[in-house]
Order: structure tokens, then C-alpha cells, then sequence
């Protein structure tokens, strides 16, 4: 049983999900918190993986370390994220049996679906058909993930229990324009194109300073900007974006994936299950509404008070066209998501231009 003394290890405490697991955690009172940075432990090495959990001794895992970025860093850096996502994972999960963790949660995402499965996307619809293309390194290592935790649960009767995510956002996200997620990308985008057709050119070079850029900096003249943030498609009369417009997608505020985690850690457990309860045994999290990419950039644009164009680049990839979680499983043992898309974005913008 969990309590607010237990040794909890999270792994990947400064990225988007860690950081918000990290403070629900310290927020409702768990204080025996262990984490370390990528520079104070490696994940990809084992043996030092392996030194750290036979040091530490945590009671309970979660593994919010991951290697991760939106369709074009997905599509461009692909071995590396095939190597590092199952380096982190593999290492982790067997450090964790080696040292009896009494319940590990790891976290994968609904990526590891089929690209044309059934919608909405049910537990059970993994492995039935092909995956995305574009992020088939990424789906295929957390694929192996939660295939390890089920088979260490068969085998060992371990407690690891896998969540699958939809598509995240929140507080401390990644708004690299070359890595980043979607939301990040757009509102960025939309930002910056809002800055310039209003002049505000003390905001763009804060958020230059801020958040890397292709080499500028708030030395850069306004002209070099101007050329530099041509090139990602942003401009004072409007925004360039990837794809049709028509794709749909399920967005989950950061902060409530952290509240499903820690509502399963003390709820759910996979001790002692029948065989056949193990198959598919990992759990969708996400709000079970969809939204297309074209109404969430105006969605946006009306947040930052955007007054220039959305032009939709159709040479680009869409990605999977229509993803949408069915989290039936979750909400039958008493968890919802809280945060409407207007909510966490508004939020998530009120953060940002700071």
C-alpha cells in the first residue's frame, strides 16, 4: 500500500510529463521523492541504471523518461528514437524486478496504435494492423515497453502496470520549432506572427533568448529575424502549418495524465491476475474528445488574439488522420480527465509569453 513516506522514483522529473507528475506528487503530500537529471545518471546506461536502483532501493517507479518530438523529429532522427527509448525503458523496468519495486507505471502512447485501426482506439486494437510510418521507431519501442511489462507480470508476478497517453501539452513543454509537439509548434508560431504584425519586438527577441531559435539571438538584427522566421512558415500576415488541417486529435492537459498517475499507483493493480487478464492490460488515458489540427489553430489564434491567416501546407505529412482514445477502461474504475482544451490552453499560454 502506498503512503505518503513510500520512496517513489521518477524518471524524467524536468520534461513535460515528469515535471507535472513531480509536482502532483510533492502537492499531495509525497515527499520521498528520487530523481535525477540526464548529467547526474544516464538511462541508456545499464550498469549505472542497475547502481542506482541497488543505492536508492525505490518502493515505486515511474518511468516519464523518454526520447520524444513532434512528426519531423520523429521522421529525421528515427534510430535515435528506437536506440534511446528502449535503452531508458529496457533499463528501468528490469532494474526495477532486480530490486522487488512494489508497482512501476511506464508510460507509452496511443502512438502504438495502428494507423488505420477502428476509432475510438480501444486497449485491445494493439499489434492488429501497420503502424504510422513517420513515428513507427518511437511506437515500436514503447510497443516493446509495454509488451515487457506484461511479460514480467506473466513471469515474475510483478505489479507494472502501462499507461497510454494521448496526445500531451502543458506547463514546461518543448516549443523547439525543428522537435516540438503540435500545440507547442503552433502557439509559438502564432506568437511570434502576432509579435511581428504588432511590432512587439522586445517579445520576440525574449522569446529568442528564451527559447533557442536556428542560431538568433537578441543581438540578430530585425531583418535576420524576419528571414529566420520566414523559413518556419511564420510571418506578420499569417502562419504556415504542416499538413491538411483535417487530422483529429485528443489532447490531454499534462497536469491530469499526472493525476491519473497517481490515482492508479494507489487504485489499480496487476498482482495476481489470470493469464489471459494480462493480455492488453495497459490502459488509455486521454479526455476522449477529438479536435481537427484546423480548429485547434484557430482555437489558438483566438487565445493569442492572432488577427493574420492559417495557410495549410498540403505537400507536408498529416500524420495518422483520425486518433481518438476510447478510455472507457479508466473512467470504469473512477478516473476522468479535468481540463478542458480551452483551459489547458489558455493556461498553457498565459505561462508561456512571460
Amino acid at each position: 500500500m502506498i503512503n505518503k513516506s513510500s520512496k517513489i522514483y521518477i524518471a524524467g522529473h524536468k520534461g513535460l510529463v515528469g515535471s507535472a507528475i513531480l509536482k502532483k506528487f510533492l502537492k499531495n503530500g509525497y515527499t520521498n521523492l528520487v530523481y535525477r537529471t540526464h548529467r547526474q545518471l544516464d538511462l541508456i546506461n545499464q550498469q549505472k541504471v542497475m547502481y542506482f536502483f541497488e543505492m536508492e532501493k525505490p518502493e515505486y517507479v515511474i518511468i516519464a523518461a523518454a526520447k520524444v518530438g513532434g512528426i519531423e523529429a520523429n521522421n529525421t532522427y528515427r534510430a535515435e528514437f528506437i536506440y534511446n527509448n528502449l535503452m531508458i525503458q529496457t533499463n528501468i523496468i528490469h532494474a526495477s524486478y532486480i530490486n522487488k519495486v512494489k508497482k512501476l507505471i511506464f508510460l507509452g502512447s496511443t502512438c502504438v496504435y495502428p494507423k488505420n485501426t477502428l476509432q475510438p482506439i480501444k486497449e485491445e486494437y494493439l499489434l492488429t494492423s501497420e503502424l504510422e510510418y513517420t513515428n513507427e521507431p518511437y511506437a515500436i519501442a514503447k510497443i516493446a515497453g509495454v509488451k515487457m511489462c506484461e511479460n514480467y507480470n506473466l513471469q515474475y508476478n510483478t505489479d507494472f502496470i502501462s499507461l497510454m497517453p494521448t496526445n500531451l501539452y502543458g506547463f514546461n513543454d518543448n516549443f523547439n520549432l525543428e522537435t516540438s509537439h503540435v500545440i507547442p509548434a503552433l502557439m509559438r508560431k502564432i506568437y511570434l506572427a502576432h509579435c511581428l504584425q504588432n511590432n512587439y519586438w522586445n517579445r520576440i527577441k525574449n522569446d529568442i533568448k528564451k527559447y533557442s531559435l536556428n542560431g538568433l539571438n537578441k543581438h540578430s538584427s530585425n531583418d535576420k529575424i524576419i528571414s529566420v522566421l520566414r523559413s518556419f512558415g511564420i510571418t506578420k500576415e499569417g502562419v504556415e502549418v504542416w499538413g491538411t488541417g483535417n487530422p483529429t486529435r485528443d489532447f490531454l492537459w499534462s497536469d491530469d495524465l499526472a493525476d491519473a498517475c497517481l490515482f492508479l499507483l494507489k487504485n489499480y493493480s496487476n498482482f495476481n491476475k489470470k493469464k489471459t487478464e494480462h493480455i492488453n492490460s495497459h490502459i488509455n488515458v486521454g479526455t476522449g474528445n477529438e479536435i481537427s489540427i484546423k480548429d485547434l489553430c484557430i482555437l489558438i489564434k483566438d487565445i493569442i488574439k492572432f488577427q493574420g491567416f492559417i495557410k495549410f501546407n498540403c505537400a507536408k505529412p498529416d500524420g495518422t488522420m483520425r486518433k481518438v482514445t476510447d478510455v472507457q477502461k479508466i473512467k470504469k474504475m473512477g478516473w476522468t480527465s479535468k481540463t478542458s482544451l480551452q483551459q489547458g490552453l489558455t493556461k498553457m499560454y498565459n505561462a508561456y509569453k512571460i
